[in-house]
């Protein structure tokens, strides 16, 4: 099997590469989901009728989740920092006050349910499942809502340049 796993790779080593770049992986990262695909190949190997298909597929599939994994780091980062703007101030009490009501300028661009997600799960304290309830979304499901709240959120904070050295949306410090 060494052989013929041997001349299949360099078979599909351009198409691989090809793919890698496509996803836009960073080289580190890339020679890790290529490793990890082709591992999963040589365990499946004897069950995979077209290997070279199944190969392209699973490495696209990987660096999906790649992607999914790195952007659910950035917006996981982002929560504790709502929550600790959101928490009682602990900061000089004006510079709280600018900050409060920057993040409030900012949520109260997002849409109507975000608002009310991001309003019931941080400043109320309410627990996933009981946003779900109240909001109408199946417990299941209320992970990813708060994500792409989160991402949105993320996206006005960027856009408003908070974030960058602790300056506020206006240019205060």
């Amino acid at each position: 099997m060494s052989d013929e796993f041997a001349d299949f790779l360099e078979k599909v080593k351009p198409r691989l590469m090809r793919v890698l770049a496509c996803y836009r992986i960073p080289v580190d990262d890339a020679q890790d989901v290529l490793q990890e695909t082709l591992l999963a190949l040589v365990y499946q190997w004897e069950r995979v009728r077209d290997p070279e298909t199944w190969l392209m597929g699973t490495l696209k599939r990987r660096c999906l989740m790649y992607w999914r994994a790195r952007h659910r780091r950035f917006y996981s980062a982002v929560e504790p920092v709502i929550l600790e703007w959101l928490s009682p101030p602990v900061a000089p009490a004006q510079e709280q006050a600018d900050l409060r009501c920057d993040l409030e300028r900012l949520i109260g661009r997002l849409r109507p349910r975000c608002r009310s997600l991001l309003d019931l799960r941080f400043r109320q304290g309410y627990e996933p499942p009981e946003v779900a309830e109240r909001l109408g979304y199946s417990a299941s499901s209320i992970g990813k809502v708060t994500m792409r709240c989160l991402a949105a959120l993320s996206r006005e904070l960027l856009a408003a340049g908070l974030g960058r050295d602790g300056d506020t949306a206006d240019g205060r410090r």
